[in-house]
């Protein structure tokens, strides 16, 4: 056997170990859970998550993933909250301890001040009868498989259930609240994430950039107001603020013999494609690559005209 071809036994067999450990662990999920997103959901201040070591960096990402998914959350570590930041802790609080053993020493003060102020604490181990688990309100047991090194000190699988246990609880939550892709944008504004989450209303343009006629408009005013905003088209507003009808460059090359001795409504198509300004600018694009159209007008709530969106605004944000 090759060099590489060891090398890639051994990723498969780290990976499909790990693969196992997460069935039996979703296999082991019970009243407990239950019990502990019930805690959580009461929580009137926010999820405090601790740990030490390789725990601790998982700890790191489950308090990002439960802030950004509507639960507030922060990591505090147990070395530090000896020495202050234990005053990070207060009552309306639940803290979600993380150690494999149960039996980590620096989370001895953390533990200790959750009991003597009656914040209640989460304990996530691998052994029921360990002191964590002992003086939690509410345990959460990992399956005892081992590690993925064979020698059981490289925290490996271990680490990998209880992200995964996080994001269970994370995500259980996050249904339970009922909490949507719009509402995940509001805390997660950057990136490419952020840019496929972006509103139509966040990149649309408004007021007087919009190039509105009314019905009675004659043509040659509205050429004017095409070529001055820019968008390629005009939108005829009706009386009640709402778009009876756009003008694009299809209407004008159909009714290019006598344009100028028309007015907007007798150009116009009626009942233009829009979207409404609260949508995902996504779905916005999604409407123009099939209507092979560049731009459109949003709507809102109540029908009335909000704003224009150009394909261009799109792609400048990363929303393709």
């Amino acid at each position: 056997m090759s060099g590489a071809d060891s090398f890639q036994a051994v990723g498969r067999r780290v990976i499909d170990a790990e693969a196992t450990a997460l069935t039996t662990l979703s296999q082991s999920l019970g009243a407990d859970f239950d019990a502990a997103v019930a805690l959580l959901l009461k929580a009137t201040g926010r999820i405090i998550i601790s740990g030490m070591g390789k725990s601790g960096h998982i700890g790191k990402k489950i308090a990002a993933t439960l802030a950004s998914t509507g639960t507030p959350a922060h990591f505090v570590h147990p070395a530090e909250a000896s020495h202050g930041d234990l005053g990070m802790l207060a009552r309306g609080d639940v803290v979600i301890v993380l150690s494999n053993s149960g039996e980590t020493p620096e989370l001895s003060d953390i533990v200790a001040y959750t009991r003597r102020y009656d914040i209640p604490l989460i304990g996530v181990a691998s052994r029921a009868e360990s002191t964590l688990c002992r003086q939690a309100d509410i345990a959460l047991i990992l399956p005892q498989l081992g590690e993925a090194c064979g020698t059981g000190v490289v925290p490996t699988i271990s680490t990998t259930m209880t992200l995964a246990l996080g994001d269970a609880l994370a995500i259980a939550l996050m249904e339970h609240r009922k909490f949507t892709p719009e509402n995940f944008r509001d805390v997660h504004p950057g990136g490419k994430l952020g840019a496929r989450l972006s509103k139509v209303a966040d990149l649309m343009h408004t007021g007087d950039a919009l190039p509105l006629v009314s019905a009675d408009t004659p043509m040659g005013e509205v050429l004017l107001t095409i070529s001055q905003k820019g968008f390629g088209v005009a939108g005829i507003a009706s009386a009640d603020g709402g778009l009876a009808g756009v003008i694009t460059d299809g209407d004008l090359r159909r009714h290019m013999q006598g344009l100028l001795d028309h007015t907007a409504s007798e150009v116009m198509t009626p009942n233009p494609t829009t979207v409404p300004a609260g949508a995902l600018a996504e779905r916005a694009v999604g409407v123009m690559n099939d209507r092979k159209i560049t731009c459109l007008f949003a709507l809102d709530t109540d029908g009335r005209i909000a704003g224009i969106l150009h394909i261009h605004d799109c792609l400048r944000a990363g929303v393709a």
